[in-house]
């Protein structure tokens, strides 16, 4: 039986990809040391695949910031507003262009936004969103995948390269003209991969890996013929290079009949999110065709249960036969950790713990163990089923007043005292705020010093007492900062915490650390998930006595901020013994908690964050509701402890939710800050059909782009918002927090969103 891995991890093992990113970007090494790093980093994970003895081994997965982002520049699909810039280079598929569309340029005369991020499917990467318009001229621009392939088989090591399918790179994008069709466009860029698949035949490719993720979501009819006419298409360029066909993150479903008629060699499937559909795909499979098993999760760090993934491959195997049948990941093992052999600190992770653990280094072993078990080797079989029965009975992992206290719950715990219009009266005569009150989502930059303290505290080259008053000494300049900035409703800027998860999970119980388990979210940016082991619940408060001081310095209103307990949820490594909606509602007790702690404080205004709670939402439309009931619910319980005037703010970004948009006002919450401002305001255009009831903060400029937007550009934009909103509930704030970003253009960009505000409070009063 053969081994297929789907991707690997590209961040290396020691984040040195970030490392040397944000290096260049700042200037700090040459394009030449960037690339050694990504030769190095690409070498290294070939070697530790050819060297576990995986047989489809994948290329073209490693990609500088975003593999959607790697197949715009490779088929020439670059937004019209970088068109002067790219005119400008002499390599037209420069790094300058590249990471231009990531981030956004301005400078030389050129001023383009960068492009809309959002996140890949149900996880927490976030891809770069296409765009398709009429000024495009599709053209092998950059053949990156063939030159990856070459760059292994010049090692020793033949691999498969991996390209994301023609048909899902189109639906995942944004059609930016009305006139332009689906069906057009795909005909446009299908000679493209066609001279990419044959410049990979040419080299000697034995397999191609195409990604069509799309064929596990709600397609329409028409969607569904694209898949026939592109595959017809391809096939007959390139009969001799044989296609593999991956799918991933759910079932195939109504789309199976569709995608085991496609003319590929392979089909892979994920049996870790939908066992259920090996029965079908097995019944229909044509004899022509080989069969790609996802079983080694791929979205998580628990280890396999072999047992479990066996009877899945036996069934496989006694259908098909070994020859066509290949073992491997669920889906690529980008979204986990590198080595678990990395994990040396006993204090941070437990050897118990660790023991039921496995990275992407331990989940390329156990896809060839599955293969020498088939093969017979009892060996390790028992050793892994000794391991299953030693979790399922360990003591720390269960905690009955947890349980207790989770089936008391009531309908009352999920509602607020009174109604909205009566808390918003409330809230107006105790807050005092102007209209468009202005205030940021939460984290100010994490400077080097900053980030610097608390790896010296860690290191204990400096007490507690020293840090915390460094932090408070951060905290004051922070607050004497936006209040010479005029900004309304202030916060403390988080310099204390690491991450908006793993602060959190540190003071709860049923969490575990890991030291290097880092994954990437987008570009360079990485986080360190929690590992969600057991039963959660708060000891004693998290947040209290940072918020109290900031609020002691200041007469204005200071934000109580926390994580919300879906964000929580989406962004650990979760506990597979129980329903996520259970551990969702544990950590929903515990936030609220720590909500009424907060208001018994003094504090008036508390923000929940769930920018994770569309990024949760099933792929298929007909489980959505599932899911809603207990994700509002768990909100909800979160923050109704509190009296009317106490105003709570939830945040949301970087994802799609119209199409949840009552679901989301069933949150109750106060105040919604959203990420509008990459798409130009575009998700506001619900409200034109939704009489969306309370207030509502549109964000006014990307954070993630080190580019400083004008007045005027910020004023446009609420000028937008006020078409479709009541003035009197529309508050002027950033999309995102400002952690990532650099003091001087963050304080720039803030005085110029205060300006936009005083602006719209001109301008409203003006016409009234």
């Amino acid at each position: 039986m053969q081994t297929n891995i789907l991707g690997y991890p590209r961040i290396g093992s020691n984040r040195e990809l970030k490392k040397a990113n944000e290096a260049y970007w700042a200037g700090k090494i040459s394009l030449e040391k960037l690339q050694l790093t990504a030769r190095q980093l690409r070498r290294q994970n070939w070697e530790t695949l050819h060297n576990a003895g995986i047989d489809l081994i994948p290329s073209n997965d490693f990609s500088y910031y975003d593999q959607i982002l790697d197949m715009c520049i490779m088929t020439g699909t670059i937004p019209a507003r970088f068109k002067p810039l790219m005119e400008s280079l002499v390599t037209p598929s420069s790094p300058e262009l590249y990471f231009a569309m990531a981030r956004g340029y301005q400078k030389n005369g050129i001023d383009a936004t960068a492009m809309e991020m959002t996140k890949w499917f149900d996880t927490n990467y976030h891809y770069l969103v296409p765009e398709f318009d009429s000024s495009q001229k599709y053209r092998l621009l950059h053949n990156k995948c063939l030159e990856e392939f070459k760059e292994a088989l010049f090692l020793g090591i033949h691999t498969k390269p991996v390209l994301i399918g023609p048909v899902s790179f189109l639906l995942l994008g944004k059609i930016k003209e009305e006139t332009l069709q689906e069906s057009n466009l795909l005909d446009q860029l299908l000679p493209v991969y066609i001279t990419l698949l044959q410049s990979l035949q040419q080299a000697g490719a034995t397999w191609v890996q195409i990604d069509e993720p799309t064929l596990v979501l709600d397609l329409t009819p028409a969607q569904q013929e694209l898949f026939h006419h592109a595959y017809t298409q391809l096939r007959e360029a390139v009969p001799a290079l044989k296609i593999l066909l991956t799918t991933y993150f759910g079932g195939l479903q109504d789309n199976a009949p569709l995608a085991v008629q496609l003319p590929v060699d392979a089909l892979h499937i994920d049996l870790v999110r939908a066992p259920e559909q090996l029965d079908t795909i097995l019944a229909s499979l044509p004899q022509t065709l080989q069969l790609s098993v996802g079983v080694v999760n791929g979205r998580n760090i628990w280890k396999n249960n072999y047992e479990q993934s066996l009877q899945l491959l036996r069934k496989a195997v006694t259908a098909l036969g070994e020859k066509r049948v290949l073992i491997a990941t669920s889906c690529s093992l980008l979204h986990t950790p590198y080595d678990l052999e990395l994990e040396t600190d006993e204090t941070v992770l437990t050897p118990q713990i660790k023991n039921w653990m496995a990275f992407a280094k331990q989940k390329v072993h156990e896809v060839i163990a599955l293969r020498d078990i088939i093969a017979g080797n009892e060996t390790l079989l028992k050793a892994n089923q000794a391991t299953m029965q030693e979790k399922s009975t360990a003591a720390i992992i269960h905690k009955p007043t947890v349980k207790a206290r989770l089936a008391a719950l009531t309908t009352a715990d999920a509602q607020r005292k009174s109604a909205f219009p009566i808390r918003q009266k409330a809230q107006e005569e105790i807050l005092k705020l102007p209209l468009f009150p202005t205030t940021t989502i939460g984290s100010f930059p994490q400077t080097e010093d900053i980030r610097k303290l608390r790896a010296d505290l860690k290191k204990g080259a400096i007490t507690q007492d020293e840090y915390e008053t460094a932090i408070r000494t951060a905290i004051q300049d922070s607050v004497q900062l936006q209040e010479t900035l005029r900004i309304d409703v202030l916060v403390h800027g988080e310099f204390e915490r690491n991450d908006m998860v793993e602060y959190f999970g540190e003071q709860l119980e049923g969490f575990v650390f890991t030291k290097n388990g880092w994954v990437q979210s987008y570009g360079s940016r990485c986080v360190k998930p929690p590992v969600i082991y057991g039963d959660v619940q708060r000891n004693a408060p998290m947040t209290v006595e940072w918020s109290s001081y900031a609020q002691s310095l200041t007469d204005k209103p200071m934000k109580g901020m926390l994580t919300g307990p879906v964000t929580i949820l989406q962004w650990s490594f979760v506990r597979d013994d129980q329903p996520r909606a259970d551990t969702t509602l544990q950590i929903a007790l515990a936030i609220r908690d720590e909500v009424t702690d907060l208001e018994k404080a003094g504090i008036r205004v508390i923000q929940v964050d769930e920018p994770a709670i569309r990024e949760g939402l099933p792929l298929r439309e007909a489980d959505w509701q599932s899911y809603l009931d207990w994700a509002v619910k768990a909100f909800r319980v979160s923050v109704s402890g509190v009296e009317d005037a106490t105003q709570i703010h939830t945040h949301m970004c970087y994802a799609e939710f119209n199409d949840i948009i009552s679901n989301i006002a069933a949150m109750d919450a106060d105040v919604i800050t959203i990420e509008t401002s990459r798409s130009q305001m575009e998700l506001l255009e619900v409200f034109s059909t939704f009489r969306y009831p309370y207030e509502i903060g549109p964000g006014v400029y990307d954070i993630h782009s080190p580019r400083v937007p004008t007045v005027a550009e910020m004023t446009a934009l609420l000028e937008k918002a006020i078409q479709l909103l009541p003035a009197r509930n529309i508050w002027v704030n950033p999309d995102c927090g400002l952690k990532t970003r650099k003091w001087p253009e963050t304080e720039q960009a803030l005085r110029n969103m205060v300006a936009a505000a005083r602006n719209m409070r001109m301008a409203v009063t003006a016409t009234v």
